[in-house]
This record gives structure tokens, sequence and C-alpha cells, in this order.
């Protein structure tokens, strides 16, 4: 993607932390993210991870900047998205978010949000409901803050997707993306655009 066709970041820096407990697969999220912004749409990327004392169940998170220009600290002190998939993730990593952040959580798991300006939306319920497999909450997740951000362009996040999910997958992932997308768009409240048509027909 060239420099000119690819998102135009609101910030030169921003800075996201995607936050929940180990096997919600936040880690991964953030990885597909990272390689969306980093290796397709062509920016600089950091990405750090942490994970809680037990492998699953612990909390763990992922936090990922994105720059136009050479990152010297890879680390977040300004959160500009946050994404809680759990109420302990949002009760443990909410600590320096930006005046006006996005701040978005999973309506199934997190019943006090860290502000009331906190976006809920059922990413579990909907991987349940509409796909029968909790295991991609992380996913549709992971498309409904694309779609509201703007940050990284759905081509370049499908692509990532793709070459990060188990062979045998592709299908349920790229559903659950899609699904994301359409839950964020709503949320953000834009029509979809000639792109998001386009997507959504090819997944169905």
């Amino acid at each position: 993607m060239t420099r000119a066709s690819r998102p135009r970041l609101p910030h030169p820096r921003v800075e996201l932390r995607l936050a929940g407990s180990g096997g919600q697969g936040l880690i991964l999220a953030g990885l597909i993210l990272a390689e969306a912004a980093g290796v397709y749409d062509g920016r600089e990327v950091a990405m750090v991870q942490s994970y809680g004392p037990e492998a699953r169940g612990g909390a763990s998170k992922a936090e990922i900047i994105l720059s136009d220009e050479p990152i010297d600290y890879p680390l977040c002190a300004n959160v500009d998205l946050f994404l809680a998939m759990n109420q302990e993730a949002s009760d443990s990593y909410c600590w320096d978010l930006k005046p006006g952040a996005w701040i978005v959580v999973d309506k199934d798991l997190v019943n006090h949000p860290p502000s009331s300006r906190a976006v809920s939306l059922a990413f579990t319920t909907v991987a349940h409901e509409k796909l029968g497999k909790r295991m991609v909450a992380n996913i549709v997740a992971l498309g409904a803050i694309s779609a509201m951000t703007g940050l990284v362009s759905k081509r370049a996040l499908e692509k990532a997707l793709l070459s990060h999910v188990p062979p045998g997958t592709a299908d349920i992932n790229r559903r659950a993306l899609a699904l994301g997308i359409k839950l964020g768009g709503a949320q953000a409240g834009k029509p979809p655009s000639a792109e998001d048509e386009e997507y959504d027909e090819e997944s169905d």
C-alpha cells in the first residue's frame, strides 16, 4: 500500500492497548493488528506483550504503537485506544488513557467500564450466537475497533489475520472479522463504504 492510500493517523504516534485474560487471544489480536499496520499498510510499528502469572486465566495485554515516523519508545504511556475483554483487564490496565481515548469493552464480561464514555459491545455473545465459537470473540473485537477507528485498512487486517490463524479456520475467522466490522461501523454511525460492501459480499 502506498503512503498516500493508507489510512491516516489522528496523531503522529498512536498507542493501543488490547487487554483480557490468558486464553482470550488478545496477544494474537495484537500481533494481527501490528502486522496489518506494519507489513501491509507500511507503517512504523512496535509491539510489546505481557502475561499474568497464569498462562490461561491470568491478565494479559498487548500494546501496539503506530506511527509514520521512527518509534523511539516502544511502551504505551498515553493510550489512544483501550480494549478490555473482561473486568479484571478493565480494572488493571486503564490507568494512563489519553483524554478522549477510544474505550471499548466486552459488554458480556465488563460490568463496570472505566469511563461513562466507554463503548460496550457484545463480542462474546456475537461470537457464540452467530458463529458458535466464543474463542473468536477476539477477532470480532479486532474488526470492531478497526471499523471504529480507521487506524488500519480492512484489506491489510484480513491479510494479517489469514497469515496467523490455524489451518481450516480461515472461513470462521473471516466471518468473525466481518461481523466485528459491522458492529464497529454501526457504533461509529458511519454508512458502509464501497470497500465495506465489497468486503461483506466476499465474506457471505
